[in-house]
């Protein structure tokens, strides 16, 4: 192939070349890992493709855990896009569970789709007002997102407690949850495994992102916002109003989750729901270079890792719940902070070095 002498690489190289290489180099430094601690690393990786993808129950649940780290991938791509770092899709995922809770158990003499439809737009309305304030505060008063992001999952999570024990939990029961949701409740797709009918939200999500983002014209302004905030406002963009409205479309997107666990697979509001995928969605987001279709294939990567990883953990004990952490954390490592270590090596391969 003919090299050239200076330039950009091709577009291809940078959304699906660099990342491939990154996730060979991190499944490599997995298996190491797995050596060191006296196990057959294709043997390891066998079981885990196997456990995700090697049945249908494999499939569902790998599926069920993409569909919350879409949610919360796109939140985080939206808000990056505007060259924001949302780190609170945790905490307004957990507060969406409010809103998707009071709808489920307030609407009951509502017909199903109606109901439901409020259940939807009422957890997206209250993860949107969690994304909402840091985003103001941001805007208006200087605060670093964050900074906000963080303390507001921490605020989220208490205030959680103490909705949950106080005001939704049944007298005399010592399970600290609501009580059953049954009106609104989400189609399971494949019983008995949680997979409900809240995947296919989870795409109608990554397209509406898309569309924002690429056919609007407040797509546009995030975008530019992103960018460069000092020339947006020179094309005439208020970046303090473009700020604001992305964090609560973040927070809105991240609330979808809300309806996945709460009004498909448990069908009560728990403690502690969002299980840690605000966090992930942030890899997610990272690994999927902020696009809706890289989020989704991003998310079922994690999925694959999350379901394989139980199979895996159970087929051979060695291999502890933390060492499947361990490959998660490689594999962010990889596609997140040294996501362009192999670069220069590419750019060597695509183009000769000029001459003197």
């Amino acid at each position: 192939m003919m090299k050239k002498v200076h330039g950009e690489l091709p577009h291809w190289v940078d959304t699906a070349l660099i990342p491939a290489v990154n996730l060979v180099v991190a499944l490599l430094v997995a298996g190491l890992v797995v050596l060191i601690i006296g196990e057959n690393p294709l043997e390891a990786l066998g079981i885990l493709l196997k456990g995700a993808l090697g049945s249908v129950r494999g499939w569902s649940y790998m599926l069920y855990y993409a569909t919350n780290f879409t949610f919360t991938g796109l939140a985080v791509a939206v808000a990056f896009h505007a060259g924001l770092f949302n780190i609170g899709g945790e905490g307004q995922a957990y507060v969406a569970g409010l809103g998707a809770a009071l709808a489920g158990l307030g609407l009951e003499f509502l017909p199903w789709p109606i109901a439901l439809l409020i259940g939807i737009m009422a957890a997206m309305a209250f993860g949107a007002l969690w994304g909402f304030i840091p985003g103001y505060l941001q805007a208006r008063r200087g605060s670093h997102i964050v900074i906000t992001t963080i303390m507001f999952n921490f605020i989220a999570a208490s205030l959680m407690v103490y909705l949950i024990n106080n005001w939704f939990r049944p007298a005399g029961r010592m399970a600290v949850e609501s009580r059953e949701i049954t009106h609104i409740s989400l189609v399971n797709l494949l019983p008995p495994s949680p997979l409900n009918a809240a995947v296919f939200l989870a795409g109608l999500a990554a397209w509406f992102t898309w569309y924002l983002l690429w056919r609007t014209r407040l797509g546009y302004e995030i975008r530019a916002v992103g960018a460069n905030p000092e020339a947006a406002v020179y094309a005439g963009i208020k970046p303090q109003r473009v700020i604001m409205i992305t964090m609560a479309i973040s927070g809105a997107l991240a609330g979808l989750m809300a309806v996945n666990e709460v009004l498909g697979v448990h069908h009560r509001l728990i403690l502690e729901f969002a299980g840690g995928a605000g966090f992930v969605g942030i890899a997610v987001a990272l690994m999927g270079r902020s696009h809706p279709v890289g989020v989704v294939l991003a998310a079922l990567l994690f999925g694959l890792l999350y379901q394989g990883g139980a199979e895996l953990s159970f087929a051979k004990p060695a291999i502890t719940r933390d060492m499947i952490v361990v490959i998660q954390g490689l594999v962010i490592l990889f596609m997140g902070a040294l996501e362009q270590a192999f670069r220069p090596v590419l750019a060597a391969f695509f183009f000769a070095p000029e001459k003197a």
